[in-house]
């Protein structure tokens, strides 16, 4: 005997996996039509803010900022041995301070923003595109809106200042007659009234309107911000970075929906940066020139007291020469002293800028030690001299330092003296601002199509694998065989009885709905209703009665319609059928066969009327109904009482086939009264409705209840590409329950 295969977990697992991933793919293309939609709508969304949103232009600025030259005191060449950083970075700050952005705020009156109110999403866009016939023409109102600009409108005030509580708040300048205008708050107040170039100064509002462009009633926007507010704003709007690494080249760029605006804005930011630039260079200039005046008298009479001390020995040593030993020494002490003095000087100018931890500082200090320890292995060479040649060097060292320090004091104090009066800073503006106006920055139309299709895309795929994650109903009736319940039949989803419902529904009720077994017996709900008639035959042939009751977990699973569509295609197959509406509560079949509702089951269980009184003959022959009757206050006592008893005796002896319609098994106790009376008993479940958990309560409550449920109609069955079960392109493929037993 040939042993099975052993399928390993693993790949049990990818088998799951891949069944998982094949599914989630069938849903996405069982609602193509539904994210194509959504994400057409996206696409269309995208493109109509591509077109209406106002193009925002980006101004262009370059300035160049240089290294400083030597510094006067000789401070460059100090910092050039840290290995400094590039000087743009300092400058990048200085160009983004307050100080500069808001003497640009002050010029330009920046705070102060005036915007006509344009109509709402496509106003701008017209506006944007009118053609003035003649100058200072505007375009005519569209539909009549004269409150909203729409293209050549202009508004320049030449002053506004308002009030601390106004400052910030949206007012509206409404155009009038005749150059007037009003004035009004954002609670339609009114504020002042005046005319154009009038000085108005009123309740605490200084105003005076240059220029108004506008067609009689058209309004516009005035705000007045803190000049604080304005200057933050701008710092964040403007950008400022260095192009390329210690390139010392710094651009500017400012975006904006009124280039020129743009334009104005960014050049006064450089001019004025390039003035800041110069006034600091002529100011270090200038200080640093008191310092050396402050210096040179000093200097002066270490000097004079140098050539007197000299002369006096001299005179008394009657003009003894310096040997060919010490003159070669004083020139290295001359040297070093000269050194030494000028980086004290340094050091005392330093002082006054810097801390002692500062790097520069630190660096001119490391000097001087290097510096000193060189004098003092020089001062042991001298102390091996003669006295009198030791006098006569050290004096004429004192006076060669005196002299070359006074020099060079003089010489740095005329360089400074030039330099204060013909400053120029270390930089220049080598592009004045610019705008691109046939390449918008903002909005990028193609990327925003892109994003809008993509997000929209997302958000369908996203909703549909959430409902389908949400939707817990039954998709294959193999989960149904899972639970142990046999499926008799697979009823597709017809679209034509959806056609009638709907008909049926917009009549409000009134419309009698034709039978689907007889409008479309060739429909595939018919086709599969007539296997389970094929399967019925066999099932019931081991029942103890000939009746059928169909039930259901819950509502709306399509009981009644496979009850009577059941019932005619049994009928048709030459037996003499009754369908009765056992849902005496809200059972409809009599609005299906287009019968009365009075001398129904209800009447006849009640005996408000006969028997042959409730049966009712139909256009199928072979075919009878009875309704539910009027709504009794007690349908479950009816149905437990003798006289229901009496009733199936009598109708089973009269019919081949009694199919019994009752109400949702797990909403009320009728289908479990009804099913104690029936041979045979089935419940319908619906494609994506009901869970199996609800199934699976359904079973275990007919089973406490001793009733044999027989097995299970799969109804609505839709050809879905996520479905492993389902019905093909040529066809139907449904599954039929064959009993073991036949």
């Amino acid at each position: 005997m040939q042993q099975a295969p052993v399928t390993k977990p693993h790949e049990q697992d990818d088998d799951n996996d891949q069944i998982d991933l094949m599914g989630l793919l069938g849903t996405l293309i069982d609602h193509k039509w539904l994210i194509a939609g959504v994400t057409g709508v996206f696409m269309a969304a995208g493109v109509a803010y591509a077109l209406l949103a106002t193009p925002v232009y980006q101004a262009n600025a370059l300035i160049q900022v240089e290294a400083k030259k030597n510094d006067p005191l000789g401070f460059s060449d100090i910092s050039s041995m840290l290995g400094k950083e590039s000087p743009s970075a300092t400058e990048i700050e200085l160009i983004k301070s307050r100080k500069n952005i808001g003497a640009a705020v002050d010029n330009l009156k920046l705070d102060i923003k005036v915007e006509p109110n344009y109509f709402p999403l496509i106003g701008e866009f017209f506006a944007r595109r009118f053609k003035p016939d003649a100058e200072n023409s505007v375009a005519s109102p569209m539909f009549g809106m004269d409150s909203f600009a729409w293209g050549g409108e202009q508004l320049k005030l030449a002053e506004l200042a308002l009030p601390p509580e106004l400052l910030g708040k949206q007012l509206i300048l409404v155009s009038g007659e005749s150059g007037s205008f009003t004035l009004l708050d954002d609670d339609d107040n009114l504020l002042v009234k005046g005319q154009i170039g009038e000085f108005i100064n009123e309740n605490g509002i200084k105003l005076q309107v240059e220029t108004l462009k506008s067609n009689p009633g058209t309004t516009f926007t005035v705000i007045r911000s803190p000049r604080l507010t304005t200057i933050l704003n701008y710092q964040q709007a403007l950008d400022v970075a260095e192009r390329g690494k210690e390139s010392g080249m710094v651009g500017l760029a400012l975006e904006s929906t009124a280039p020129a605006k743009a334009i104005e804005i960014l050049n006064e930011i450089s001019r004025l940066y390039v003035l800041q630039n110069i006034e600091r260079t002529s100011a270090e200039a200038a200080q640093s020139l008191g310092f050396l005046k402050d210096q040179l008298p000093q200097v002066r009479k270490d000097l004079e007291k140098a050539e007197t001390a000299l002369n006096q020995f001299q005179i008394r040593s009657k003009s003894i020469d310096i040997s060919l030993e010490a003159k070669a020494i004083l020139d290295q002490i001359v040297a070093l002293d000269t050194s030494i003095s000028t980086l004290k000087l340094q050091q005392a100018e330093m002082d006054r800028k810097f801390t002692p931890q500062h790097p520069a500082y630190r660096a001119l200090m490391g000097q001087l030690a290097e510096l000193t320890s060189k004098q003092q292995r020089l001062a042991k060479q001298v102390e091996g001299l003669p006295s009198t040649q030791q006098e006569l060097l050290s004096l004429t060292r004192d006076l060669k330092v005196s002299t070359e320090i006074y020099t060079q004091l003089l010489n740095k104090s005329q360089e400074l003296d030039v330099m204060r009066a013909g400053a120029v800073g270390n930089v220049r503006l080598i592009d004045t601002a610019d705008v691109d106006l046939r390449t918008p920055v903002k909005p990028k139309k193609s990327l925003i199509v892109l994003v809008a299709t993509l997000l929209g895309a997302f958000l369908a795929i996203g909703y549909v694998l959430f409902r389908k994650a949400l939707n817990r109903g039954v998709e294959n009736p193999d989960d149904i065989e899972k639970l142990g319940l046999p499926v008799y039949a697979s009823i597709p989803f017809s679209s034509l009885q959806k056609v009638e419902d709907d008909k049926s529904t917009h009549g409000r009720g009134t419309r009698v709905t034709p039978l689907l077994a007889s409008s479309h017996p060739t429909d595939l709900a018919i086709e599969g209703l007539r296997s389970l008639r094929t399967s019925l035959h066999f099932a019931m042939l081991e029942a103890n009665n000939n009746r059928l009751m169909i039930s259901g977990p819950s509502p709306k699973v399509g009981k009644s319609f496979v009850s009577a569509n059941l019932a005619a295609v049994i009928a048709q197959s030459g037996q003499k059928v009754l369908l009765v509406d056992v849902d005496m509560r809200k059972g409809y079949i009599h609005k299906m066969f287009g019968i009365p509702v009075e001398n129904g089951l209800s009447d006849v269980l009640a005996k408000r009327c006969d028997l042959s009184n409730a049966i009712h003959k139909t256009e199928i022959e072979n075919l009878d109904v009875i309704g539910r009757g009027q709504i009794p206050p007690n349908p479950s006592e009816l149905l437990m009482h003798k006289n229901f008893s009496d009733f199936l005796e009598q109708i089973s002896s009269k019919y081949d086939q009694v199919i019994l319609d009752t109400p949702p098994f797990l909403a009320v106790t009728d289908a479990a009264i009804v099913g104690r009376q029936s041979g045979t008993n089935l419940i319908v479940t619906r494609f994506e409705l009901n869970p199996a958990r609800e199934i699976e309560l359904t079973m275990r409550r007919f089973a406490q209840s001793g009733i044999e449920l027989k097995g299970a109609i799969f109804n609505g069955v839709e050809k879905r590409a996520s479905a492993k079960y389902g019905y093909g392109a040529y066809g139907y493929y449904n599954y039929e329950y064959k009993s073991d037993k036949v």
